[in-house]
């Protein structure tokens, strides 16, 4: 049975109920479901805020089969289209993806699927509306709905903030899509209130089903670090046999900890982002199978995983927010059946998580890099993310922020976004291809084919430098053309080197004073997200039900306001242990640590660099630099970022 219904057996003659049964086989709605449907069904726009597990996809599902055209839904994760495919699938619903994984031959004939009126569901990622190919396709589709999962991060004040998301009510105009669905678990009031106005939703159609769950049991220990395994050990072992989650902040500590578990009989298995998609993928389906009982995970594992008797997750490290919190432990007890969550709670690992958010804060210097290119620009602004990340030394979402920012500032306009290069291969001999055309056509795809650049079996176009060299052509024309090439299969067709494309409408602006400006409104979003690994303290070292502050922290004022399931309830609310910073200040030599980056670097390093060095905090500068295996990295990684820049300050002047 999927998560999304529950089986009942009371019939209805009402149309609607009669669909859910003929389509999936059930007869009632969970909470909130049918409301939603409805108001879509009935022409208008509908965001649906439920739990984690509560059934948020069939509101999309069942909506789209009533509609008559195209239900396009974006979703920030792969695993999670795949997972919602293949339940589509085996309801002979039809449905299908785009991704960067599926073949040019899968992917064209999705495209053609949809054209022709054969798919009711297309599930994309955001940074495919980016693909001008894409787009082409998206103008030339009928659409009835556009579904956004994960909305909440669209809005800035969401704890997993999109800057590509804020691009949603635009796209939504530009293909004329009429209504949108929203779809989110965690989303506080503000959130809500910031999605809604985005999109003109009505009040009515905002359906929020609450938040709390009476069979998820919660518990927050105080704990030094030392502790950890030996308790996690011990809490673990009369649930070998269940399915359990673990999630640890480092991928580091997701390999070792498994690893200790499995020399003490829990059938445990790591999986990170730093693992390949096959690995992940493999770890993934071997959990859902129940091959191995315990994953040890970062956050990259999780979203979209439909296994409904996950009974229990741990944080052996502290979440990031409450809002990362409530979303973790929402994977536990889809079935309704009791689950345990558990906290192991300490001091230790609260500098890791604000030191990551101080990472991601560009500094003024890197701010006036990017608003010198701005300004150099001329009218147009052509930029590709990874070189310019690697010249300013901003991290790529940042980077995206940034942008995100100076659209906002009235500076630059988006336009549009190109592949820099297009790669072929030839299946009809050229000879043969131009031969399917006459005339003026056969004379253009003759040009087009001779600008062609071979290698032994893949050639190269330069699209920009063919519209320059032969009259009458335009980058449309050319990527019609390339398109048609690859349905009719005469040629196989790649593209790479996403180029963003910004007209300038200001660059008189006066260079330190923006620069100023925007690097607070960046502050403004570090203290934002300081304040929430905070709030989330509070929470876990409240007296108060953890229950029911998690339910009114977004909004649900209908929780009880005992649970009688959760550790302040039983009377053993807690207090984080601190302890002193280590090593001590005394024992540090800041510019020895520092002494073999700057041998490396070739010259010495600006504040922030050093700071983010010995925090072990990650940038383009020193990720191309490679200074993860230099002595001296990390070596500060438990203290607090503003400490470790008061000492480099100090010692460095």
């Amino acid at each position: 049975m999927p998560p999304e219904v529950a089986s009942v057996s009371t019939p209805s003659s009402d149309p609607l109920h009669q669909n859910l049964q003929a389509w999936f086989g059930f007869s009632q709605f969970r909470p909130g479901q049918e409301p939603v449907i409805r108001a879509l069904t009935e022409g208008r726009s509908a965001a649906a805020i439920f739990p984690t597990g509560s059934g948020k996809s069939l509101c999309y599902q069942m909506a789209a089969l009533q509609l008559p055209h195209l239900t396009l839904v974006v979703s920030p994760l792969l695993a999670l289209m795949q997972d919602q495919l293949d339940y589509l699938h085996s309801r002979n619903i039809p449905a299908a993806a785009i991704d960067s994984g599926r073949s040019a031959d899968d992917i064209r004939q999705t495209m053609q699927d949809a054209r022709e009126g054969r798919l009711k569901i297309l599930m994309v990622s955001v940074e495919r509306l980016k693909n001008e190919r894409f787009r082409q396709f998206l103008g030339n589709v009928n659409l009835s709905l556009l579904v956004i999962d994960e909305a909440h991060c669209i809005s800035e004040w969401g704890h997993n903030f999109r800057p590509d998301y804020l691009k949603l009510p635009a796209y939504a105009r530009e293909f004329a899509i009429p209504q949108v669905l929203l779809l989110t678990a965690t989303a506080t009031p503000k959130v809500i209130s910031d999605m809604q106005s985005r999109f003109g939703i009505e009040d009515r159609d905002v359906i929020c089903t609450g938040f709390y769950r009476n069979n998820l049991d919660l518990s927050v220990l105080s704990i030094m670090p030392e502790e950890r395994d030996r308790e996690l050990i011990q809490w673990l072992a009369p649930r070998r046999y269940q399915s359990s989650v673990v999630y640890v902040t480092q991928q580091k500590t997701a390999e070792t900890l498994a690893n200790t578990l499995r020399d003490n009989g829990i059938n445990a298995v790591a999986y990170h982002a730093g693992m390949n998609s096959e690995e992940r993928d493999a770890i993934q389906r071997s959990f859902m199978s129940g091959q191995h009982r315990c994953i040890v995970a970062t956050i990259a594992f999780g979203m979209g995983i439909d296994k409904s008797d996950i009974r229990s997750v741990v944080h052996y490290d502290l979440p990031k927010s409450v809002e990362n919190y409530s979303q973790e432990i929402g994977r536990a007890g889809r079935d309704g059946q009791p689950s345990q969550c558990l906290v192991l709670g300490n001091r230790d690992n609260i500098h890791v998580l604000e030191n990551f958010v101080y990472g991601d804060t560009p500094s003024l210097d890197s701010i006036r890099l990017v608003l010198q290119a701005v300004r150099e620009a001329g009218n147009h602004w052509e930029i590709l993310l990874t070189p310019l990340s690697n010249t300013t030394d901003i991290r790529q979402l940042p980077l995206k922020t940034l942008l995100v920012y100076l659209e906002l500032e009235g500076i630059i306009k988006p336009l549009y976004s190109y592949f820099a290069e297009y790669r072929l291969q030839y299946r009809l001999q050229p000879a043969e291809l131009e031969q399917q055309f006459s005339g003026e056509r056969q004379q253009f795809v003759r040009a087009l084919l001779r600008s062609v650049r071979m290698a032994r079996t893949w050639g190269t176009l330069d699209i920009d430098d063919f519209c320059r060299r032969y009259q009458g052509a335009d980058r449309s024309r050319v990527i019609r053309a390339l398109d048609y090439f690859q349905e009719q299969g005469w040629i196989v067709l790649e593209s790479k080197q996403m180029t963003e494309v910004y007209g300038v409408l200001n660059n008189h602006f006066i260079l330190n004073d923006l620069a100023a400006r925007l690097h607070q409104l960046f502050v403004q979003k570090e203290q934002a997200e300081i304040q929430r690994i905070h709030d989330m303290i509070a929470l876990f070292e409240s007296e108060e039900c953890l229950s029911h502050q998690l339910a009114e922290w977004f909004g649900d004022h209908n929780a009880p306001l005992h649970c009688g399931h959760c550790s302040a309830c039983r009377g053993t609310s807690v207090a984080f242990p601190r302890r002193p910073l280590h090593p001590a200040p005394e024992q540090i030599n800041i510019p020895a640590l520092l002494a073999p980056l700057e041998e490396r670097l070739g010259h010495p390093a600006n504040t922030e660099t050093r700071v983010r060095f010995l925090c072990g905090l990650p940038t383009p500068l020193l990720g191309k630099n490679r200074a993860r295996s230099l002595p001296g990295w990390a070596a500060l990684e438990q203290w607090p970022y503003q400490k470790v820049q008061a000492q480099v300050l100090g010692q460095f002047g």
